[in-house]
């Protein structure tokens, strides 16, 4: 009998394969504590996740960066004060390159993944989704402002690509340091950054392609050196760039916000011969509001479209409590019957 890993590395090889496959995604702590009452297991999501037979596990290298002084290792308000999205950030009134070297940018020595490869050593039976997140598109924003940092594509594109730079030289050589030490342990390269909205791209693809699509190509060329796949995370609409996504070596994409322009199964499927899919089960209004018997179908139907290609999971990793438990626990029996 295979283990959840090969189970899902064999998905992800898009080979043809006669199970299915479930991913809880992240419960959040108030549905964490709703749905462990209901169901009278253990206040912790890895109770939640081995009641429904879960085949992953999230380990994010978060907190890694152990700086001597307590710095964080990417700060974009490094003392600034930012109450919204639009608010600029250390570099907001940065005009030339040379204002950048006022940062105190990270230095890799000060990297501690113990506890990550701890954490990954007890789920040796699961397939692990690992990694830096790498989340330098919100951290460029922030850093500018979000709508300055569009601007500067325009009125200060050299500045842009320099900062772009200097944050994902920092990713790239954590991630060859995480890598190096983690060998086999681990199949899937993990990370990610929201460039959609519930309609459209938040920048033209031809701006995507220029200041973003190469930052991309670094982070999996680390992912190929070490033989993993490559995990993307992206909510909202970014149909129009999964063609680039491709190219740059994306082998699978992460959540398929099902509502959002262009994300539906039947879309996505264009692509089902280069990427395997994780997510596609609605979560917007699908999983609040359906019966156990509509997300039994619901599941029946995308795996139709997308599988054996697909592990079937919310189409957002972090599960809220308006999403009753009899429904998350639906999704993961109907997931795991699949027999193609």
């Amino acid at each position: 009998m295979l283990t959840s890993r090969e189970k899902v590395r064999r998905i992800f090889d898009r080979r043809n394969i006669s199970a299915g496959a479930f991913w809880t995604g992240h419960p959040s702590d108030e549905t964490v504590a709703i749905y462990t009452d209901e169901w009278g297991i253990a206040p912790s999501r890895e109770a939640i996740y081995t009641h429904l037979h879960d085949d992953c596990r999230w380990i994010v290298a978060n907190n890694v960066y152990k700086h001597p002084e307590g710095l964080p290792a990417i700060d974009p308000s490094y003392g600034m004060k930012r109450d919204t999205l639009s608010a600029g950030g250390y570099f907001v009134n940065a005009e030339t390159i040379g204002d950048l070297a006022s940062y105190p940018w990270p230095d890799v020595k000060y990297c501690d993944f113990t506890e990550i490869y701890a954490q990954i050593d007890r789920h040796q039976d699961k397939m692990i989704f690992t990694g830096l997140w790498c989340p330098f598109f919100h951290e460029l924003a922030d850093f500018f402002g979000m709508e300055n940092y569009f601007i500067n594509m325009y009125e200060r594109p050299e500045l842009v690509e320099a900062l772009t730079e200097r944050i994902v030289d920092y990713y790239v050589a954590a991630s060859e340091l995480f890598f190096s030490g983690l060998g086999d342990r681990a199949d899937v390269m993990f990370f990610g950054n929201d460039f959609g909205t519930q309609r459209d791209l938040f920048i033209s693809p031809e701006q995507f392609r220029r200041f973003v699509l190469p930052s991309f190509k670094r982070l999996t060329a680390v992912g190929k050196k070490y033989n993993k796949k490559v995990m993307l995370h992206s909510c909202g609409s970014i149909c129009r760039i999964v063609p680039d996504l491709i190219e740059a070596g994306i082998d699978i994409i992460h959540p398929l916000q099902a509502q959002a322009s262009g994300m539906s199964a039947s879309e996505l499927a264009l692509y089902k011969n280069d990427l395997a899919f994780v997510g596609g089960i609605d979560a917007q209004s699908f999983l609040v509001d359906a019966t156990p018997e509509q997300i039994e179908r619901e599941v029946g139907r995308v795996r139709d479209i997308l599988g054996p290609n697909i592990v079937i999971s919310p189409s957002h990793e972090e599960i809220l409590p308006n999403v009753p438990a009899s429904n998350m626990l639906a999704m993961s029996r109907s997931a795991l019957k699949w027999r193609m």
